[in-house]
């Protein structure tokens, strides 16, 4: 007889502890900040980038961002086609061109064939940004089910390998890759057993990573944001009753928003970071990692 709460299979779908996430911002009484702030300079220009998990939160801010400063865009996501559709006119009121993209970035055809359609409408891919993700609280190691655990590694970080594998042959020296790993990394989270380990290697894939491609000229980074104010957190990200204080735990006393990490991931993409490779920024409000 099957195990239920064990798994032996390649992929894993949606499973019934994530009926409303990753979430869609629409649904969000108090809405994210994610325009970009100051005027471009076109340090983009000429470039197509890849965006995952831009539908909304911090992937919009980076898609819109990446726009205004002279990218085409594709615009990858799960299934929050609302969401989507407002990154895609706002990157468009910004004069980029844009592909949409909808599916699981879990799944390596899947993955295959989004770079494959970049390469189709854009015919270059200069940025890859890897951003998705999925988080799951549970107060004891003993909750996490097989389902769950191979779930969240499968989205946040399986994913990010997937897509660079597809990604690979396509890129050309001063591509660049920006990976986005968390402060869980850094200093732990109670209650986000498997996501803080999926950030782990997120982060030591990116050091790697580097080490692999910088000979090629290709450079590869991260960001490890702190408390950010997007759907995946009120959405079922954490427990409701830890929504009201959130973020106020940093030294700044709030939360983020999606605009104040965007910046990291424009430095990292572009040549104002060339001699940067296999390092993390860290906007998180000021809490110390010393990584």
């Amino acid at each position: 007889m099957t195990d239920p709460t064990r798994t032996d299979t390649a992929f894993v779908p949606e499973t019934a502890e994530e009926p409303r996430m990753p979430g869609h911002e629409t649904d969000l009484d108090k809405k994210p900040q994610w325009q970009p702030r100051y005027p471009g300079s076109g340090r983009l220009k000429g470039k197509t980038a890849l965006v995952t998990g831009a539908d909304s939160g911090i992937g919009r801010a980076v898609a819109v961002l990446f726009a205004r400063e002279g990218a085409n865009v594709a615009i990858a996501y799960l299934e929050e086609h609302d969401d989507a559709r407002i990154t895609r006119e706002a990157c468009e009121a910004e004069g980029a061109e844009v592909l949409l993209s909808a599916g699981d970035l879990g799944d390596p055809d899947h993955c295959q064939g989004l770079v494959d359609a970049v390469i189709d409408k854009f015919g270059q891919l200069d940025v890859l940004v890897n951003n998705a993700g999925e988080q799951h609280p549970d107060e004891d190691v003993t909750e996490i089910t097989a389902q769950q655990l191979q779930r969240t590694f499968q989205t946040n970080i399986f994913s990010q390998f997937y897509l660079v594998q597809a990604a690979r042959p396509l890129l050309k020296k001063g591509a660049a890759i920006v990976n986005c790993t968390s402060v869980t990394m850094y200093k732990g989270a109670p209650i986000l057993l498997d996501y803080s380990a999926t950030k782990g290697a997120i982060t030591a894939f990116t050091r790697s990573l580097s080490e692999n491609l910088i000979e090629d000229g290709i450079r590869v980074n991260a960001v490890a944001p702190g408390p950010i104010w997007t759907p995946l957190n009120p959405m079922g990200g954490q427990p409701p009753e830890n929504m009201d204080d959130f973020g106020e735990d940093t030294p700044m006393g709030r939360p983020g928003q999606p605009n104040e990490v965007a910046p990291a991931f424009l430095f990292l993409a572009c040549e104002d970071s060339s001699y940067m490779s296999g390092q993390v920024l860290h906007p998180n409000g000021g809490i110390i990692v010393n990584g």
